[in-house]
């Protein structure tokens, strides 16, 4: 794993999203890393209507896919670190962060706010 996705990546790699043609880079980082906190937030955006996935296809599709590692971290590891991320209130991007920063890998992210304040990111996406 070279890189872990932000939820948003996923959902555009496993769509193919036209967006993707902004990360002509991504593919470099394949396999790409996937956190399974990432599914919970899928499911909760599909029950509000931001997301049109039907569930649990979309996360069968990852798992399987070899394109993607589906990083099953211990839950309690991300909760720690994730407990000094004072700089976001939603617990989504607390705990993909948290995961992030438990295996020092990059985090995929295009999240201004996360880009903003997390240290380990692709170099494609360090505007600092």
């Amino acid at each position: 794993m070279t890189v872990l996705l932000d939820t948003h990546f996923l959902v555009w790699l496993v769509l193919e999203a036209k967006r993707l043609a902004k990360f002509p880079w991504v593919d470099r980082y394949r396999p790409w890393g996937v956190s399974p906190v990432s599914f919970l937030e899928i499911q909760f955006l599909a029950e509000i209507g931001r997301l049109s996935v039907s569930n649990p296809e979309f996360t069968n599709t990852v798992m399987t896919d070899p394109r993607f590692f589906v990083d099953d971290i211990p839950l309690a590891i991300p909760i720690r670190h994730a407990l000094t991320l004072d700089w976001t209130r939603d617990p989504f991007d607390r705990l993909l962060v948290a995961h992030s920063i438990a295996r020092d890998v990059p985090f995929c992210t295009v999240d201004r706010r996360i880009l903003k304040h997390h240290r380990i990111i692709p170099a494609e996406l360090d505007k600092r």
